[in-house]
Protein backbone atom coordinates (compact mmCIF):
# COMPACT_ATOMS: atom_id res chain seq x y z
CA UNK A 1 0.00 0.00 0.00
CA UNK A 2 1.44 3.35 -1.01
CA UNK A 3 1.19 6.68 0.80
CA UNK A 4 -1.35 7.83 -1.79
CA UNK A 5 -3.50 4.75 -1.08
CA UNK A 6 -3.39 5.52 2.65
CA UNK A 7 -4.46 9.11 2.02
CA UNK A 8 -7.45 7.99 -0.04
CA UNK A 9 -8.54 5.04 2.12
CA UNK A 10 -11.38 6.18 4.45
CA UNK A 11 -10.62 3.33 6.88
CA UNK A 12 -7.23 4.85 7.70
CA UNK A 13 -8.31 8.50 7.64
CA UNK A 14 -7.17 10.25 10.82
CA UNK A 15 -5.35 7.18 12.18
CA UNK A 16 -2.16 7.41 10.16
CA UNK A 17 0.67 9.35 11.77
CA UNK A 18 2.98 11.59 9.78
CA UNK A 19 6.07 9.83 8.51
CA UNK A 20 9.22 10.52 10.48
CA UNK A 21 7.45 11.26 13.78
CA UNK A 22 7.79 7.79 15.29
CA UNK A 23 9.40 4.60 14.07
CA UNK A 24 7.00 2.42 12.11
CA UNK A 25 7.35 -0.47 14.59
CA UNK A 26 5.86 1.57 17.46
CA UNK A 27 2.10 1.29 17.98
CA UNK A 28 0.02 4.39 17.31
CA UNK A 29 -0.80 4.80 21.00
CA UNK A 30 2.90 5.08 21.96
CA UNK A 31 3.10 8.86 21.51
CA UNK A 32 0.09 9.81 23.68
CA UNK A 33 1.20 7.25 26.26
CA UNK A 34 4.72 8.71 26.35
CA UNK A 35 3.30 12.23 26.79
CA UNK A 36 1.01 11.00 29.59
CA UNK A 37 3.91 9.27 31.38
CA UNK A 38 6.08 12.40 31.02
CA UNK A 39 3.28 14.62 32.36
CA UNK A 40 2.63 12.26 35.27
CA UNK A 41 6.36 12.20 36.07
CA UNK A 42 6.53 16.00 35.99
CA UNK A 43 3.42 16.15 38.19
CA UNK A 44 5.05 13.78 40.69
CA UNK A 45 8.13 16.01 40.90
CA UNK A 46 5.96 19.11 41.19
CA UNK A 47 3.85 17.47 43.88
CA UNK A 48 6.91 16.65 45.97
CA UNK A 49 9.09 19.74 45.35
CA UNK A 50 7.33 22.94 46.44
CA UNK A 51 7.81 25.80 43.94
CA UNK A 52 6.97 28.30 46.69
CA UNK A 53 10.37 27.68 48.27
CA UNK A 54 13.19 29.57 46.54
CA UNK A 55 15.92 27.75 44.69
CA UNK A 56 13.95 24.74 43.44
CA UNK A 57 12.83 26.06 40.05
CA UNK A 58 14.18 28.81 37.79
CA UNK A 59 12.58 32.24 37.71
CA UNK A 60 10.39 33.14 34.74
CA UNK A 61 12.76 34.64 32.13
CA UNK A 62 10.23 37.33 31.18
CA UNK A 63 9.74 38.31 34.84
CA UNK A 64 13.51 38.35 35.42
CA UNK A 65 14.13 40.53 32.36
CA UNK A 66 11.23 42.98 32.68
CA UNK A 67 9.85 42.76 36.20
CA UNK A 68 6.41 42.09 34.69
CA UNK A 69 4.30 38.94 34.92
CA UNK A 70 3.75 36.90 31.76
CA UNK A 71 0.51 34.92 31.19
CA UNK A 72 2.27 31.78 32.43
CA UNK A 73 3.69 33.25 35.65
CA UNK A 74 2.39 31.28 38.60
CA UNK A 75 1.59 28.16 36.58
CA UNK A 76 3.99 25.93 38.54
CA UNK A 77 2.60 27.12 41.86
CA UNK A 78 -0.99 26.84 40.60
CA UNK A 79 -0.36 23.28 39.41
CA UNK A 80 1.33 22.45 42.73
CA UNK A 81 -1.73 23.78 44.56
CA UNK A 82 -4.07 21.75 42.33
CA UNK A 83 -2.05 18.59 42.94
CA UNK A 84 -2.50 19.18 46.66
CA UNK A 85 -6.24 19.85 46.29
CA UNK A 86 -6.06 23.61 46.88
CA UNK A 87 -8.30 24.97 44.12
CA UNK A 88 -8.53 28.43 45.71
CA UNK A 89 -4.74 28.64 45.87
CA UNK A 90 -4.46 27.60 42.22
CA UNK A 91 -7.02 30.21 41.24
CA UNK A 92 -5.02 32.85 43.11
CA UNK A 93 -1.74 31.88 41.42
CA UNK A 94 -2.92 31.67 37.81
CA UNK A 95 -6.63 31.41 36.94
CA UNK A 96 -5.74 30.55 33.34
CA UNK A 97 -4.49 27.14 34.51
CA UNK A 98 -7.93 26.20 35.77
CA UNK A 99 -9.50 27.34 32.50
CA UNK A 100 -7.00 25.46 30.32
CA UNK A 101 -6.92 22.17 32.25
CA UNK A 102 -10.24 20.72 30.98
CA UNK A 103 -9.28 21.49 27.38
CA UNK A 104 -5.84 19.90 27.79
CA UNK A 105 -7.44 16.76 29.24
CA UNK A 106 -9.99 16.69 26.40
CA UNK A 107 -7.17 16.99 23.84
CA UNK A 108 -5.32 14.09 25.48
CA UNK A 109 -8.42 11.86 25.50
CA UNK A 110 -9.11 12.75 21.86
CA UNK A 111 -5.50 11.92 20.97
CA UNK A 112 -5.80 8.50 22.66
CA UNK A 113 -9.13 7.83 20.91
CA UNK A 114 -7.69 8.70 17.51
CA UNK A 115 -4.60 6.57 18.11
CA UNK A 116 -6.90 3.64 18.91
CA UNK A 117 -8.64 4.12 15.56
CA UNK A 118 -11.78 5.86 16.81
CA UNK A 119 -12.76 8.94 14.88
CA UNK A 120 -12.97 12.17 16.83
CA UNK A 121 -16.52 12.81 18.08
CA UNK A 122 -16.58 16.01 16.01
CA UNK A 123 -14.14 18.31 14.36
CA UNK A 124 -11.36 19.29 16.73
CA UNK A 125 -10.24 22.17 14.55
CA UNK A 126 -11.05 25.54 16.00
CA UNK A 127 -12.34 28.27 13.72
CA UNK A 128 -9.87 31.11 13.20
CA UNK A 129 -12.14 33.51 15.09
CA UNK A 130 -11.90 31.32 18.22
CA UNK A 131 -8.12 31.09 17.95
CA UNK A 132 -7.84 34.87 17.56
CA UNK A 133 -10.26 35.30 20.47
CA UNK A 134 -8.09 33.08 22.69
CA UNK A 135 -5.00 35.02 21.68
CA UNK A 136 -6.79 38.28 22.50
CA UNK A 137 -7.98 36.94 25.88
CA UNK A 138 -4.45 35.81 26.80
CA UNK A 139 -3.05 39.19 25.77
CA UNK A 140 -5.68 41.06 27.82
CA UNK A 141 -4.94 38.80 30.82
CA UNK A 142 -1.22 39.50 30.34
CA UNK A 143 -1.71 43.27 30.34
CA UNK A 144 -4.36 43.49 33.07
CA UNK A 145 -2.45 41.34 35.57
CA UNK A 146 0.36 43.92 35.44
CA UNK A 147 -1.85 46.99 35.98
CA UNK A 148 -2.10 48.70 39.36
CA UNK A 149 -5.27 47.71 41.19
CA UNK A 150 -5.34 44.20 39.73
CA UNK A 151 -3.02 42.65 42.29
CA UNK A 152 -5.48 39.79 42.69
CA UNK A 153 -4.32 38.56 39.26
CA UNK A 154 -0.64 38.56 40.18
CA UNK A 155 0.86 35.17 41.05
CA UNK A 156 2.58 36.44 44.23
Amino acid sequence: MTLQDLEQDPATAGTRRPSGVLPAWLPSWAAPTAVTVAAASAAAVLWSVDPNEPGHYPTCPFLAATGLYCPGCGTLRATHDLLHGDVAGALARNPAVLLALPYLLLALVTWFRRSAGHPAPRSTSLPPAVIWGLLAAITVFWVVRNLPGFDWLSPA
